[in-house]
């Protein structure tokens, strides 16, 4: 084995190194990247453009000379400001996408500056395998406890509270960006990609203690355009159950109060209601846009309860998770902020 390759058998070892630094176009990285890692990149999106449509439509030969040139150029950037004030014994990995010819480029300059730089073998390819070994691995050694609830029952944020008397949390909504519903997008917060997710869920996952309880949101396999990996859906499916059973009245307070960026864009919630029009009809369709036009809100999100959610929700536990069928029930007719930090508590049997 070359002095300056290191192989990574496990995530672990990545943090063995003083930096990742991802070589690799700012799109590429964009959708995923060895978290904490930095965006060096020795070609950037325009460039990658350039040097790939030389080599299809030139000859491998004027596309290289293009890409030493730019190559070149970029690490002299790097090194003038990223690199310049780096220490002697400063060890840096280096990670393209498959650990060739862009990471070679920069590690070589590196060492022969003087620094212990080592290039990943397999490049970014060789992280992701290891994160979907870990997805299928870990989650099968954790033990949950699955707070359950049909819409509105405030569930994600009794998680989160939760949290706040220290208990172990794994919050896949938040990690997501989205609520799990048809209207769960977040205004001005995209999701990640599906590979960025289950970077950030491997991160949440290896921040937990195996010993103690990590409780969690029922979810479904999908949360929004996002896959649940089935390890983790199955163990959650097996986990005791605490199910939230909060008044209609309760639920509709709570989601006026939990969805309030939607009472200002009656327009942005017609065009998330637009799914539903085969499931519930158009009549229904137009009259719930009728109802958010005219702002009768509680009527509005009374009727996606009962029609939509409440039917939705039923048929989902009952098929999905074993312990919902002998679950800790908590009733509650207060959802304000001081119920969900009560609700919390008895969650956690204080």
């Amino acid at each position: 084995m070359k002095h300056d390759i290191a192989t990574v058998e496990r995530i672990s070892e990545l943090s063995s190194f003083d930096e990742i630094i991802d070589v690799r176009s700012p799109s590429e990285f964009a959708e995923d990247h060895i978290p904490g890692s930095v965006n060096c990149p020795v070609l950037d999106d325009q460039q990658r453009i350039e040097v790939g449509t030389l080599y299809k439509q030139v000859s491998p030969f004027a596309a290289r000379k293009i890409g030493a040139a730019h190559v070149a150029e970029n690490i002299a950037c790097h090194l003038r400001t990223r690199f310049l004030e780096r220490p002697k014994n400063w060890r840096p990995l280096v990670v393209c996408w498959r650990g060739g010819q862009r990471s070679g480029s920069m590690t070589h300059v590196l060492r022969r500056v003087g620094w212990d730089a080592q290039q990943l073998d397999g490049g970014y390819k060789t992280y992701r395998r290891l994160v979907i070994e870990n997805l299928a691995a870990i989650p099968r050694q954790l033990k949950f406890k699955v707070i359950c609830g049909a819409t509105g029952s405030g569930k994600s944020r009794i998680l989160q509270a939760v949290g706040r008397l220290g208990e172990q949390v794994l919050d896949l909504e938040e990690l997501a960006c989205h609520k799990g519903s048809v209207l769960g997008v977040l205004p001005n917060c995209p999701q990640p990609s599906q590979k960025m997710f289950e970077s950030r869920l491997l991160t949440a996952l290896q921040g937990c203690d195996r010993d103690r309880l990590v409780y969690v949101e029922a979810e479904s396999r999908k949360i929004g355009s996002l896959q649940l990996p089935t390890a983790l859906i199955e163990t959650m499916r097996a986990g005791e159950c605490v199910n939230i059973e909060a008044t209609l009245d309760a639920r509709v307070d709570f989601l006026l109060r939990d969805y309030d960026y939607f009472l200002t864009a009656p327009e942005w919630l017609d065009a998330r209601l637009q799914p539903l029009r085969n499931l519930q009809g158009a009549e229904t369709i137009l009259r719930w846009r009728d109802h958010a036009r005219a702002g009768r809100w509680r009527q509005l999100v009374a009727e996606l309860l009962e029609l939509h959610y409440d039917p939705l929700y039923s048929r989902s536990q009952n098929q999905n998770y074993a312990g919902f069928g002998a679950p800790t029930k908590l009733s509650t007719d207060d959802l304000t902020p001081a119920g969900i930090e009560a609700l919390a508590q008895r969650v956690c049997g204080r």
